[in-house]
């Protein structure tokens, strides 16, 4: 059973940072891409980060470009999201992701979409204020 665990959500001041961590269980880690995914309050969820099996390649959602960076530790089999100049439209609750089967696709292109078939972490509350 596959199971993902985030954590180091927490509340910070605009312009503040923030690295969130996932850990996976259940699942050959390094054979998967992997993302971060959010839900902001009375929005729909969107993927905003996506890193590839071995970490070559990533994609980042316009809104964070420049702004996070994601990472991964194959050997920790744990998925990472720096976050820095944080600002109040970030807050949302951020979720871990990885693919229930193969996709052949683009990885902006699994990135872009929300799937329910695919694994979800809990979440981890981020709350940023002005």
């Amino acid at each position: 059973q596959v199971q993902l665990a985030e954590s180091g959500g927490g509340s910070v001041q605009a312009g503040g940072s923030l690295r969130l961590s996932c850990t996976a269980s259940g699942l050959s880690f390094g054979y998967w891409h992997m993302g971060w995914f959010r839900q902001a309050p009375g929005k729909e969820r969107e993927g905003i980060s996506c890193i590839s099996s071995i970490g070559d390649r990533t994609y980042y959602a316009a809104s964070v470009k420049g702004r996070f960076t994601i990472s991964r530790d194959n050997a920790k089999n744990t998925l990472y999201l720096e976050m820095t100049s944080l600002k109040p439209e970030d807050t949302a609750t951020y979720y871990c992701v990885v693919p229930s089967s193969t996709y052949a696709g683009q990885l902006g292109s699994w990135c872009r979409e929300v799937n329910d078939d695919n694994h979800w972490g809990q979440g981890t509350q981020v709350t940023v204020s002005s």
